[in-house]
């Protein structure tokens, strides 16, 4: 916050511990805190007389991605209200901020082959968290925190404790073999700086290079849910499984094969006599 004059440097600061207060994840309250921060060392003016226009233009000026947008758009939108409330403001230029188009995208779950070459060329470390990513579905920063003491007994088998965005804990189920695996850690399965753990962004790069080319560590849990969609077609649980706020949000993480979309194609050119 070096960069923000020491009352806006007490403004963010008082936000965030809010955020804090009501059980952001922490890597959610320091991504908001990026957002701001950048958005007013920007603007260069105080947080009063940030306009609409200011905010527009700081979108403008960086070349993000749909999902990035939306984000940003969040944290901004966030902040103003909070400022509102707290008196810091008289009117919300993030009140009537256009709203960010996110088109659908077309799902890329890593394929089986690219997946088996990894295992083959990575340590024993890298590939742990592979065969994590692709048999369990967890984003790369659930990764990175897991520990031993995450896996429980669960059912007729074992399952993995896990605390996603907001906060919210699921219960994924785990084969014997990879739990008994991460069960051996004794501690975070992934050791390292960042509060006793690797970095989330390490663990991503760790595994993107063990990969051919153009796969990445989130083609594993589009991988993981289109697997898991494949055997019993049902969305809400493949829903459940990746730990989705919407629904919306799974459908666009389940690829359909190319033999049932050859199928569904062949059935169109019977023509009944």
């Amino acid at each position: 916050m070096k960069h923000l004059p020491h009352t806006q440097q007490e403004q963010l600061r008082g936000w965030l511990d809010e955020l804090a207060a009501t059980g952001r994840a922490r890597g959610t309250i320091a991504l908001r805190a990026s957002h701001i921060r950048r958005l007013l060392e920007f603007v260069g003016k105080p947080t009063d007389e940030v306009t609409r226009a200011d905010i527009v233009a700081w979108f403008g000026s960086n070349q993000w991605g749909p999902q990035a947008k939306a984000s940003a758009r969040a944290s901004v939108r966030l902040f103003f209200a909070w400022c509102l409330d707290a008196g810091l403001i008289e009117v919300d230029p993030a009140a009537k901020l256009p709203t960010v188009l996110i088109p659908r995208s077309v799902p890329m779950p890593a394929p089986e082959f690219a997946i088996m070459r990894a295992l083959a060329v990575a340590d024993a470390r890298v590939a742990l968290a592979i065969e994590i990513m692709a048999m369990l579905g967890l984003r790369r920063s659930e990764v990175a925190g897991l520990k031993a003491g995450d896996v429980v007994k669960h059912l007729d088998g074992y399952a993995v404790r896990v605390v996603g965005k907001g906060g919210h804990t699921r219960l994924v189920p785990c084969p014997p073999h990879l739990a008994a695996r991460i069960t051996r850690a004794g501690g975070y399965v992934f050791p390292g700086a960042i509060d006793g753990h690797i970095s989330p962004a390490y663990l991503g790069k760790l595994v993107a290079r063990a990969l051919p080319d153009g796969w990445t560590a989130h083609k594993l849990r589009h991988r993981y849910a289109t697997r898991a969609y494949s055997s019993g077609h049902d969305l809400r649980a493949v829903q459940e499984l990746l730990g989705h706020a919407k629904i919306e949000t799974t459908r666009n993480y389940v690829g359909v094969s190319q033999t049932s979309i050859l199928e569904s194609a062949a059935a169109a050119w019977r023509i009944a006599a």
